[in-house]
């Protein structure tokens, strides 16, 4: 089997690829389960973005929304004190002439 110094070279130069070939692959597997995770964590954060986006999207809605009933509502008041305001104005000045 083993009949000269160049045999036990041939031997250790497989022992040595074999290893190298573990190591490699080993290499090789952490470092797709590493890209899995990353993958993983990128798909998280693009959901909790699409999230934050959606919440953004409603509250500026509701927003939007509640503005055009502001409006409204301060037509409405604005309305509303120009009927109190306008009959007292006149009581008063029916009173201004009768005291006169």
């Amino acid at each position: 089997m083993i009949q000269s110094s160049k045999d036990i070279l041939f031997l250790v130069i497989a022992f040595c690829i074999l290893w190298l070939t573990i190591f490699t692959a080993w290499i090789f597997y952490y470092a797709a389960m590493i890209l899995k995770q990353i993958f993983h964590i990128i798909k998280e954060a693009e959901n909790k973005i699409e999230i934050i986006d959606e919440l953004i999207n409603m509250m500026r809605e509701k927003i939007e929304h509640s503005v055009s009933y502001l409006v409204l509502i301060t037509e409405g008041i604005e309305k509303l004190i120009k009927i109190f305001k306008g009959p007292r104005t006149s009581i008063r000045k029916k009173i201004k002439v009768k005291k006169e």
